[in-house]
């Protein structure tokens, strides 16, 4: 399995990756825990721009981009719009999505970019395409704030984004019960033995699914996210807790 490197982090070796939203609303707030982020413990950032309350503004959003860069030194960035049917809190057509995504691309600062699996097929072929000429690496992903589905669709959502030329391969799932979180870790496992050549990132969300957010290197997933001041999905928990769990768990270090 390759591994994806930015910025000397390797995605997709040793333990997982952790990732940090950066959810602020206002621009000082988000330059803010910008600063901040770049003092702690964590591998990349996430921008969680649809928190941000000129999201609309694709100028002003790509300009902030630069700033937020500017502030977290060397640490990567990753710019994600959630749609509100996978858990986002702003709505925007998907031409906007889009759009959006192109202007970052084109005049933004980032080094990842977070894509939805179920979105025009042709447009996000499209987008990765033009991500790629720009040295920016893609994550795709699929979120199910409902159920967790069973183990073999799981793993097709993955080939499926594997497939779309996607650098990374994410999906989250709700559990309902702890066989849910089984089956997805079960998934995880077999998708990473049969089928991935490149990282993926399986996350079991809420309390119940906590255990997924640690066991990554054992089960393959490259990435897991924790939280600072706020969470961005159920069951991130703080990321000093998570870099100290983590480093427990290590299977290189035991």
């Amino acid at each position: 399995m390759r591994t994806v490197d930015v910025k000397g982090i390797s995605i997709g070796s040793g333990s997982p990756k952790i990732v940090v939203p950066l959810v602020g609303k206002t621009e000082d707030e988000i330059i803010n825990d910008a600063k901040h982020l770049a003092k702690i413990e964590c591998d990349l950032v996430e921008w969680r721009v649809d928190f941000f309350e000129q999201v609309t503004d694709f100028q002003a959003v790509a300009e902030l981009s630069k700033k937020i860069t500017e502030y977290l030194l060397d640490k990567p960035l990753l710019f994600t719009f959630r749609t509100k049917k996978e858990g986002g809190v702003t709505d925007l057509k998907d031409s906007d999505y889009f759009l959006l995504y192109q202007t970052m691309i084109q005049r933004g600062c980032l080094d990842l970019l977070d894509i939805e699996l179920f979105m025009d097929e042709q447009l996000v072929k499209q987008t990765i395409q033009l991500a790629h000429s720009k040295g920016i690496k893609v994550i795709m992903c699929n979120h199910d704030f409902d159920r967790t589905p069973e183990k073999s669709e799981i793993i097709s959502r993955l080939c499926r984004m594997q497939e779309m030329n996607a650098d990374i391969c994410k999906i989250a799932v709700m559990p309902q019960t702890s066989e849910d979180v089984i089956t997805l870790l079960a998934a995880s496992n077999e998708m990473k033995k049969d089928h991935a050549d490149r990282p993926i990132v399986t996350m079991s969300m809420g309390q119940l699914g906590l255990v997924s957010r640690l066991t990554g290197e054992l089960f393959g997933s490259a990435l897991t996210f924790g939280a600072d001041r706020k969470a961005s999905a159920p069951g991130q928990i703080s990321v000093v807790k998570l870099r100290q769990l983590l480093n427990l768990l290590s299977l290189s270090k035991n």
